[in-house]
C-alpha cells in the first residue's frame, strides 16, 4: 500500500519549535517531489514548503521562509520540516504529499491538486 505518514506535531509556546516527519511505505521518497501543506480551521489547505526529487531545489512559502526547513533522509525514506520561530498562526494541520509524475520538481505555487498519497496529517498547536 503506497502511502505517507505523518507525526510529530503538539502543543509549544510562542517561539519554541518542533520537528515534523512524513514516512514513505511502498514507495521511494528521493523519486518524488515531495510538499508539506497545512489547513487551520476555516481556512483553505496552502503549500509551505517543497522539496524536489533527489534533493533538487526546495521551494517555501514567504509565511514561512527563514523559519522553517525541508529535509530528507533516504535511508529512513523520511521527509522532515524543521519549524522554528512558532507563531501562533502556525498552528494548524500538517500534511505531507507526494507530486504525481512527471512532476519531479517543486513550483513557486503548490496546488494541492497536483500531489497525491496524502497522510492523515498532524496537529500543530502554537499559543501565545
Amino acid at each position: 500500500q503506497l502511502q505517507l505518514v505523518e507525526s510529530g506535531g503538539g502543543s509549544v509556546q510562542s517561539g519554541g519549535s518542533l520537528r515534523l516527519s512524513c514516512a514513505a511505505s511502498g514507495f521511494t521518497l528521493a523519486s518524488h517531489a515531495i510538499g508539506w501543506f497545512r489547513q487551520a480551521p476555516g481556512k483553505e489547505r496552502e503549500g509551505i514548503a517543497c522539496l524536489g526529487s533527489s534533493g533538487v531545489g526546495t521551494e517555501y512559502a514567504d509565511s514561512v521562509k527563514g523559519r522553517f526547513t525541508i529535509s530528507r533522509n533516504d535511508a529512513e525514506n523520511t521527509v522532515y520540516l524543521r519549524m522554528n520561530s512558532l507563531k501562533p498562526e502556525d498552528t494548524a494541520v500538517y500534511y505531507c504529499a507526494a507530486r504525481i509524475p512527471p512532476y519531479s520538481y517543486c513550483s513557486a505555487v503548490m496546488n494541492k491538486y497536483e500531489y497525491r498519497y496524502w497522510g492523515q496529517g498532524t496537529q500543530v498547536t502554537v499559543s501565545s
